[in-house]
């Protein structure tokens, strides 16, 4: 996806939620728009869908995925431990209980990086720290856990270690068998557990 197209997203998402709270009497600290451009383009607010395997199948207890797609998009796939929050009910009350919380790594799941963009810019606006965007969304997920791609022979070996991480990951998190062919050294790193169903809660 164009990353000017991207950014425009966001700065136009920016300007019209600092306009939501203008009137506001109560409103929670927000940071400068300064200070909000530069965190935009930080490329350390992303993380990987490899990095999110990862912590997943380790139980990682900082962990905390918010999914913000409609209610019924998550209800038809997410990722298991997922807590369902829309964009849209982001401030009600309650939901922002679940964030900044020292030492809970919140990360945001849409099916692209869009929404999921939209939601980490509103809660950098109101000061909350510890949140970051799952690059790709879960396009990207089915991409590289659950569908992985096979690299070349004579691709480097780093890239074939990661292949067999992401066939181990498509092993734990789908059930499926560890069918490569013949001739094909790919050890699995993940050994094989059965499916969990996804919960309503954090990790």
């Amino acid at each position: 996806m164009n990353r000017n197209y991207i950014l425009l997203t966001v700065l136009m998402l920016v300007l019209a939620v600092g306009t939501l709270f203008l009137t506001s009497d109560d409103e929670p600290k927000q940071i400068a728009p300064e200070e909000l451009l530069q965190e935009i383009i930080q490329p350390t607010r992303y993380v990987t869908t490899d990095q999110v395997a990862k912590m997943i199948i380790q139980g990682d207890p900082s962990l905390l995925m918010v999914d913000v797609r409609p209610a019924a998009e998550y209800e038809e796939y997410a990722l298991p431990g997922s807590l369902n929050i829309p964009l849209e009910d982001l401030l009600n009350d309650g939901n922002l209980g679940y964030f900044g919380v020292p030492g809970i790594k919140v990360v945001f799941i849409s099916n692209d990086d869009i929404r999921a963009d939209q939601t980490w810019v509103l809660t950098k606006r109101l000061g909350i720290e510890g949140t970051y965007v799952m690059k790709g969304g879960l396009n990207k997920w089915m991409q590289t856990i659950i569908d992985p791609a096979q690299p070349n022979a004579d691709a480097p070996s780093v890239d074939h270690e990661l292949y067999a991480f992401r066939k181990g990951a498509q092993i734990y998190f789908t059930g499926a068998e560890a069918a490569t062919p013949e001739g094909d050294n790919v050890e699995v790193q993940v050994r094989r557990r059965e499916k969990s169903n996804v919960a309503a809660g954090g990790c």
